[in-house]
């Protein structure tokens, strides 16, 4: 476990999708809220130095991942963007931390060995800034990874902001992230909603690290299963049934 690491899960979602006014992260797979799952994954990475962003149904959401653990909780009060909710969390990183491992709360396959070696990786190739790939066949809807012409991370550009070209990319942004804390501090007010959706994307900072010429890179993960996102229930159904059959496997 690196004690110098601390995770920040993205907690603040309403869910719409998920046809319930629930918070999407109390949503249960296999009979337990899947906030748990990420949550138990992040402990084996950086203990209690797990910061939780929440918003909609906040108070439900801390009671509900309290039942693990006591962890330190920042309030989003509007939904500006993944990269406006890891701002609201920098003010509770503990002054000891040197990078941020940054989650989402809707994926709860990964596991502590992937998370584990991303942030080994990080660490040994002494990068300012790395993203966890992955390869997808069909990678419609996530962002693309661009490369330089040296094959470095150069940006991530979502699918609603992405040309012909570049959706016919198949390494995506997984959404985890491990960042060093004092370029986090730097960079994100650097960031603008000048995008489709008008929302501050966490995915710009690679961008500025690029161009400030920070090390950036990435590490493809070994199961693009494992970042699987649920954002709604014909995911969660997806997800519990691979979860069946692992476990059916283990057996």
């Amino acid at each position: 476990m690196n004690r110098n690491v601390a995770v920040i899960i993205l907690a603040a979602g309403l869910g719409t999708r998920m046809k319930s006014d629930k918070a999407k992260v109390l949503h249960k797979v296999l009979g337990k809220p899947m906030i748990h799952y990420v949550v138990e994954a992040a402990i084996q990475v950086a203990g209690n130095n797990v910061i939780l962003v929440v918003g909609h149904q906040a108070e439900k959401v801390q009671e509900t991942v309290a039942k693990i653990g006591e962890f330190t909780y920042a309030f989003q009060d509007r939904q500006l963007g993944t990269g406006h909710a890891v701002l609201c969390a920098l003010p509770y990183l503990p002054a000891h931390i040197s990078e941020v491992v940054i989650l989402c709360g809707d994926t709860p396959l990964i596991s502590p060995r992937t998370l584990n070696e991303f942030v080994d990786n990080h660490l040994q190739a002494r990068r300012d800034i790395s993203l966890l790939a992955v390869k997808l066949e069909n990678p419609m809807g996530y962002g693309r990874i661009l490369l330089d012409s040296n094959g470095q991370l150069r940006a991530i550009v979502e699918e609603s902001d992405a040309t012909v070209e570049q959706k016919q990319i198949k390494i995506i942004n997984s959404g985890i992230y491990c960042i060093n804390k004092q370029l986090l501090h730097d960079a994100l007010p650097k960031i603008t909603d000048k995008n489709a959706q008008g929302e501050i994307y966490l995915t710009d900072v690679i961008e500025i690290g690029h161009f400030e010429r920070k090390k950036v890179g990435i590490k493809i993960g070994p199961d693009p299963l494992e970042v699987t996102g649920i954002n709604s229930l014909q995911d969660l159904a997806q997800v519990e049934a691979i979860m069946r059959e692992a476990s059916f496997n283990k057996t």
